[in-house]
């Protein structure tokens, strides 16, 4: 039997993720026979009121899942129920505990989908209520802190009451399915991992694109930034993976210790180097998908005179045998001109062209994995265009996963959500990785604090500020869509 608690099961990411998440495994059967979902949050609800919510949430965002109808939604509202719990208050908690069912046979699942704040009072009571003992874990959301100390404080606070087997750092990009792809790519194929070094590879872009902006989430993004919010923990996650060694086996820890060794191997930038090899840039007034939207400063719960990046562009290194001199190019923005996440690995060029100089430069060969809005990854090699004499063109070997399988395609939350349930640890992130990716991103902010003049700012709809393309020129390189215009 599994018992999922969410707290913050009201909020905004209940509704539009995790609770859309949970119908969709609860439909195809992922979940057992005796599954319990319970809401937990500060309001006073019936468990009918919470009912009709999770039915309002699953209408309006689950709405795709196949196999979903009314009927499996009456049988997952069958199993849902609600428990008023303040954080705060003890009382609330010993409610909630006569509710469940803990033993070691039965596995319980506590989904912090609150504030950091929240985190340590909500572990705290659980843990006196005795909550936390067997087969309990506890998910935790982001950010996890806000610089290395505060993080490694709530680490430790976790660690006070929860074995680190029992937490489960929640990063939603490691759940997508080409993110895990990736291991496979690397490791399971013999010829790419012979030319996954220094010698071979020219540079590495990844770059993660939003066309929205803040939406309503001003207030809690002009505290954090792009640095915080998609950096410190989607992108490097990225990184890590695409430059990882080969684990021992596939094993979380194994894979894990492989990640946390590059995250320690990237090249700590000092003050100097920070106002040269990182952009940030905020949103103004444009147009997306030829439709007006306002600035940054603008939003609703955005200071008109705020400060915050919703641009990051970085040349990133890593200090290794594998890498060294190749550089790594992380980009992520609001507002900008489409929504893609890619990641480019391009090769270095051919020594000598037998085709002459009439073919104009050429760009490399390049593998491009996509991981949004759709899966694929491409291989661009030279060939000959058909007709007379010889014109090179590129030509992509395309593996296009939507064709390529028909199994059904499993949403990130879901797969993590289940990961969890079973006690599946290699897509959650592990403290040292957590803490090594804050020792990289501190310089940075720090740098930026005392820096008032290296906010650019870029029109909503571009590709960000000039000084992002500037960042790759300077060194030979361009970003994707760069060599597509020109």
């Amino acid at each position: 039997m599994t018992t999922f608690v969410l707290f913050g099961g009201t909020g905004d990411l209940a509704k539009r993720k995790i609770i859309p998440a949970l119908y969709s495994a609860f439909v195809n059967g992922r979940l057992d026979s005796e599954f319990k979902f319970i809401g937990a949050a500060r309001e006073a609800l019936t468990h009918e009121e919470f009912r009709q919510r999770v039915s309002d949430s699953v209408n309006q965002y689950a709405g795709k899942v196949i196999g979903g109808s009314a009927e499996k939604l009456a049988a997952f509202l069958a199993c849902t129920d609600y428990a008023k719990i303040d954080a705060r208050v003890p009382e609330d908690f010993a409610v909630l505990k006569s509710s469940l069912h803990t033993s070691a046979s039965n596995a319980t699942l506590f989904y912090l989908a609150t504030g950091p704040d929240i985190f340590i009072p909500v572990v705290e009571q659980l843990s006196k209520h005795g909550l936390v003992k067997g087969n309990a874990r506890v998910v935790v959301e982001k950010p996890l802190g806000r610089d290395a100390q505060s993080a490694k404080e709530i680490n430790q606070s976790l660690r006070n009451y929860l074995d680190e087997h029992q937490i489960y750092r929640i990063d939603h990009y490691l759940g997508k399915e080409m993110v895990q792809n990736l291991l496979a790519l690397r490791f399971a194929n013999s010829f790419l991992e012979p030319l996954w070094n220094r010698k071979w590879i020219q540079d590495v872009q990844i770059s993660i694109s939003e066309q929205v902006g803040v939406e309503s989430r001003g207030d809690f993004y002009d505290h954090t930034g792009a640095l915080r919010d998609m950096v410190q923990n989607h992108l490097l996650q990225l990184v890590s993976i695409v430059a990882m060694e080969p684990p021992v086996n596939a094993n979380p820890d194994a894979i894990r210790d492989e990640k946390v060794k590059v995250l320690r191997a990237l090249r700590k930038f000092t003050n100097e180097e920070v106002s040269k090899k990182t952009v940030r840039g905020q949103y103004r007034a444009g147009a997306v998908d030829g439709k007006p939207v306002i600035g940054y400063q603008a939003e609703p719960g955005v200071p008109p005179a705020s400060r915050t990046e919703t641009f990051v562009a970085i040349r990133a290194e890593i200090d290794n045998w594998r890498w060294a001199g190749v550089p790594f190019y992380l980009r992520t923005g609001k507002r900008m001109a489409s929504r893609s996440a890619e990641i480019t690995i391009n090769f270095k060029p051919i020594p000598y062209s037998i085709f002459g100089q009439s073919q104009g430069p050429m760009r490399s060969n390049r593998l491009v994995i996509t991981l949004q809005p759709e899966e694929s990854v491409q291989l661009f090699m030279k060939a000959k265009e058909p007709g007379e004499g010889i014109r090179l063109s590129d030509v992509a070997l395309n593996l296009d996963f939507a064709e390529a399988s028909n199994l059904r395609r499993v949403e990130s939350y879901e797969r993590l959500l289940l990961d969890a349930m079973h006690g599946d640890l290699t897509l959650f992130v592990r403290d040292d990785e957590l803490n090594a990716a804050w020792s990289w991103i501190d310089p940075i902010m720090n740098a930026w604090q005392n820096d008032s003049e290296g906010l650019k700012s870029y029109i909503a709809g571009s590709w960000g500020p000039a000084a992002a393309s500037y960042l790759l020129a300077q060194h030979g390189a361009a970003w994707g869509e760069e060599y597509v215009e020109s």
